[in-house]
């Protein structure tokens, strides 16, 4: 017995002596280990037509083919209904190119601008940066924009944010965004859902979830 219980001391002893299993302090170490979060739930959408706009960005043909991004090219069925009801309902409407040397006439056809439309140029992954885009709402007193575009990563991420911090509430149809791989699209809902000042603005929804 008392031998048992030397044997255990001694190897608890060992045990205090050796260092403990260095823990990884930077998130590329832990890659592997890494586990997503459950995926964010989407809520209904009831809008007031008279202050939302419509943000189709980036839907040119170089950008949504389905050899490019077949995701967006899927997508488009669903926003050109969602597009028709909006223009049903003399909402505004907004479209961006985001390819150097593209223009309007580039834009898909299932959702291509009317003239009266604007399309603003290639800017960036947020359009209120280098733009009016900001003075063009608030002067027509929209306070609230249904956001879709592709890349999801950059377009949607960036300037869904931006407009959450621009105090505008933000609509994102998860139907609505895409990107080159469905990784992307997971974590620019998860961010745009779980950011501090952006979250509160922010609702992730469907394309067949709006209602006017």
């Amino acid at each position: 017995m008392r031998a048992r219980i030397l044997g255990k001391i001694f190897a608890a002893a060992i045990a205090l002596a050796l260092p403990a299993p260095a823990m990884a302090d930077n998130v590329i170490e832990q890659w592997s280990e890494v586990k997503l979060p459950p995926a964010p739930a989407l809520k209904a959408a009831k809008i007031n037509p008279a202050k939302t706009a419509l943000l189709l960005f980036d839907f040119t043909t170089q950008t949504c083919s389905q050899e490019r991004r077949p995701r967006c090219a899927a997508n488009i069925p669903g926003l050109a209904k969602l597009l028709a009801e909006a223009r049903a309902r003399n909402m505004a409407v907004i479209y961006s190119v985001a390819v150097a040397n593209t223009s309007r006439a580039d834009i898909m056809p299932g959702i291509a601008p009317r003239d009266s439309e604007p399309v603003l140029p290639p800017l960036g992954p947020d359009k209120f940066v280098n733009s009016d885009l900001e003075k063009d709402l608030k002067a027509r007193g929209i306070t609230a924009v249904i956001l879709t575009g592709t890349a999801a990563h950059t377009t949607v991420l960036h300037t869904g944010a931006s407009a959450a911090l621009r105090g505008f509430d933000v609509i994102v149809p998860v139907d609505g965004m895409s990107s080159n791989e469905s990784f992307t699209e997971a974590y620019t809902a998860w961010h745009l859902v779980n950011a501090a000042r952006v979250m509160a603005k922010v609702t992730l929804t469907r394309v067949g979830m709006i209602g006017f």
